[in-house]
């Protein structure tokens, strides 16, 4: 008599099967296809046009894969957070993964992959979109805008609800430039819309006495691969009114200059006032 031997496949070896199989379905219209069949509520899996479509498990991280669907009419840069939850909703961990240049009308897919504190981890969600025009993004180490200057914002210091963050403007082009004076500054909410009613000082005004901060603008000269420095200073206090968030600011260094965008997230109260410090030149090349 013959004998039929039927392969066990663990339970959840068929669960990871099924998310991938899942999250592979796709429609010629870009985000039209199904959402998957995840652990969450469906404001945890999508959100600004990031949408999870998978997430598996290992011992030490934990893969997320994502599709963004860039429904402008221009190519913009995508900056995604998206946590690690366990199944009561705590926040284990979370990654962060930029996705550059996504074609208007296109969608792309991408996985970050969160690989700290993640033990547990039952699902997963879009935590945060950010999203900068492609000619206005950071530019990568090895990229140099058509501007010829490279922005990036650092993360900043923070004591006693006062603010202080770092723009580093880097001459990455081929030729010696010149600034003088202060960056210019437009503040941009959530939707990238601009942020009315908060006046932005040339130097600390009564905001807080920061060494260095008020010093008289000097021209600055940046041979290629130098930089210069300025710096953001703000409170986020709030008292009446409501508070007020800038989480873009787009900086030009002349009137009618090209835009750069950079994400800061300006949690400016209801203080009604930013602080900004003139051109200076950094020590060395960033």
């Amino acid at each position: 008599m013959r004998t039929t031997t039927r392969a066990v496949v663990p339970a959840a070896l068929v669960g990871a099967l099924l998310l991938t199989a899942c999250g592979t379905e796709r429609s010629g219209t870009p985000g039209a296809s199904r959402s998957p069949v995840l652990r969450g509520d469906a404001g945890d899996l999508e959100k600004d046009g990031v949408r999870i479509t998978g997430m598996s498990g290992e011992r030490s991280e934990v893969p997320v894969e994502f599709e963004v669907t860039n429904r402008e009419g221009r190519p913009f840069t995508y900056i995604v957070t998206v946590d690690a939850l366990s199944g009561s909703g705590e926040v284990l961990a979370n990654g962060k993964e930029t996705v550059a240049a996504v074609p208007a009308g296109r969608a792309v897919r991408r996985t970050v992959r969160i690989g700290t504190m993640t033990a547990g981890a039952e699902r997963a969600r879009v935590a945060k979109v950010r999203r900068v025009p492609a000619d206005e993004a950071p530019a990568g180490a090895e990229d140099c805008p058509a501007s010829g200057f490279r922005l990036t914002a650092d993360d900043g210091d923070a004591a006693m609800g006062l603010r202080v963050v770092g723009l580093h403007l880097q001459n990455c082009g081929d030729r010696a430039r010149r600034l003088d004076g202060y960056p210019l500054l437009e503040l941009l909410d959530e939707g990238r819309k601009p942020v009315h009613g908060v006046e932005v000082l040339r130097g600390g005004g009564d905001i807080a006495g920061v060494a260095g901060f008020d010093a008289a603008p000097q021209p600055v000269a940046l041979e290629p691969g130098e930089s210069a420095l300025a710096r953001l200073m703000w409170r986020n206090t709030t008292g009446a009114g409501d508070a007020v968030n800038a989480p873009y600011v787009r900086v030009r260094t002349a009137a009618g200059g090209r835009p750069m965008t950079v994400i800061p997230e300006l949690d400016l109260g209801t203080t009604g006032k930013l602080g900004v410090s003139a051109w200076t030149k950094a020590p060395g090349p960033r």
